[in-house]
């Protein structure tokens, strides 16, 4: 029995559902699927699917063995690709997404790095604060600020992010520090609708501190939110990359760091594929190196 062959032969039962489709997809008989999955069932020891004449399911040995597989078979075609890639120069069309204003400040500069390396490339930059979702709309690859919550996806970590409260010198004059997150209770908050109309998550002996905060001024975009703060309109809640300039030229003061909660992780992400494109590869890879240790 070829291994690695049947190894791919399962992988495609699972994926198309029907070992007949699987046979169609690999070019080859029914009966000759039929002898590979039962060869590795026979060799493995346990079964990987239920069959009956009107469908099929992985038992749970199959669903553990179908994600080893994967990573298996990923890795493979990774050894070959990487024996060309260098080879290759990355042509074509690449689409790329990222939240308006990270995507403004980094992520559009290193574009602008990579399209002069490799000039041969097109890209097209889609930046939204909404979530997109890849594979719907033809996005070969994103950069975003949160956990990996879709299957159907890959993340690598490019670096974190943390979540600051901050005010300006003069209301914190005025108003005093807070030394605690519910001293924010009474105080005037600058609100981003959606995202921090709701309550304010803070961090206190490895325990969530929610904070229902209010105020009187609310926006649907950052940029005017966190220039209203600096105005001294009262707390804001932001990434730490949208205040870092005015916290840096004094306009801004973060405050509770102490409170604050896990970092969140900045990732690029791209759909499952056994083969990646050599530009969405090397796209990857020059956001690697890009951000390599990023932590804002």
């Amino acid at each position: 029995m070829d291994r690695f062959k049947a190894m791919q032969t399962f992988v495609q039962i699972a994926d198309q559902g029907s070992l007949t489709k699987a046979a169609d997809v690999l070019d080859t008989s029914l009966p000759a699927v039929v002898r590979s999955l039962a060869a590795l069932e026979s060799y493995l020891g346990v079964r990987l699917l239920h069959r009956t004449t009107r469908r099929i399911a992985l038992t749970e040995e199959g669903r553990d063995y179908l994600q080893r597989a994967r990573d298996v078979l990923a890795a493979v075609d990774a050894a070959e690709q990487a024996l060309t890639l260098n080879a290759a120069e990355p042509t074509g069309q690449l689409t790329v997404t990222a939240p308006v204003l990270f995507g403004h400040m980094y992520v559009s500069p290193a574009i602008v790095r990579f399209l002069k390396r490799y000039d041969k490339m097109r890209c097209n930059v889609l930046l939204h604060d909404r979530p997109v979702n890849l594979l719907d709309e033809g996005i070969d690859a994103g950069i975003r600020i949160s956990a990996l919550e879709d299957s159907s996806l890959v993340a690598q970590q490019l670096g974190s992010i943390r979540r600051v409260v901050v005010a300006s010198p003069d209301y914190l004059k005025a108003h005093g520090t807070p030394k605690h997150p519910r001293d924010l209770l009474g105080a005037n908050c600058v609100r981003i609708h959606p995202s921090t109309t709701g309550p304010w998550i803070f961090r206190e002996n490895g325990r969530a501190v929610p904070v229902k905060t209010q105020g009187n001024l609310e926006f649907n975009h950052i940029a005017p939110a966190v220039e209203s703060c600096a105005a001294g309109m009262g707390f804001g809640c932001f990434f730490s990359y949208q205040v870092l300039p005015m916290v840096a030229d004094g306009r801004l003061a973060i405050v509770l760091s102490g409170f604050e909660p896990p970092p969140r992780p900045v990732n690029v992400i791209y759909p499952h594929a056994r083969l990646l494109p050599a530009r969405t590869r090397a796209f990857i890879d020059w956001m690697k190196a890009e951000f390599a240790g990023l932590r804002l």
